[in-house]
């Protein structure tokens, strides 16, 4: 009877283990929402790391969070630090490409996003913003490399659900903050 136990564990294990390993090697979560004030007002909002305590979900994880600001005061070369003993972790971002708006293309910001705790990531962060009549599309992406303990994770927890939801919220709070 132990035997069976035993044997079945390990199968249930390496079958996950398997699994797992089939998973894609790379992940992107991305959401998007209509926002009705022009192109300009939302990208000096993400464009300017001092400006994202008046949308970001991130920024409210943590009251005490410690937060530092470096290199450009906004645009590329901007940097931005946080740690945070609670829910928020520790990390940075340094945006590492950013095009205004124009009327030939939709404007974008490019960060760079490095994790250090709960545990270590490297992704990319882009914000593309996009012209629609008196509106503007914008939409918020993540992504990088998918490790193979990520993919392990990913058996059990779905992160496009978990990402994806402060997402939506940060776009609905860059949403009233703009239409202000």
């Amino acid at each position: 009877m132990v035997k069976t136990i035993v044997i079945t564990i390990v199968v249930a294990i390496a079958a996950i283990l398997g699994y797992a390993a089939t998973r894609p090697d790379t992940f992107r979560v991305q959401r998007s929402v209509i926002i009705k004030a022009p192109p300009e007002k939302i990208f000096a909002l993400i464009n300017d790391f001092h400006q994202w305590g008046s949308w970001s979900p991130y920024e409210k994880l943590d009251p005490a969070m410690k937060r530092s600001f470096s290199g450009a005061a906004s645009g590329k070369g901007a940097m931005y630090a946080w740690e945070s003993e609670g829910k928020a972790g520790a990390g940075s971002m340094e945006i590492s490409d950013t095009s205004p708006p124009s009327k030939v293309a939709p404007s974008k910001v490019v960060i760079k996003l490095d994790f250090s705790k709960p545990f270590e990531g490297h992704n990319i962060a882009e914000f593309n913003v996009d012209t629609q009549g008196d509106s503007s599309n914008v939409t918020w992406a993540m992504y990088g490399p998918s490790p193979y303990v990520a993919k392990v994770m990913g058996v059990f927890f779905n992160m496009d659900n978990m990402i994806g939801k402060d997402f939506e919220a940060g776009l609905a709070n860059l949403k009233n903050a703009a239409e202000k």
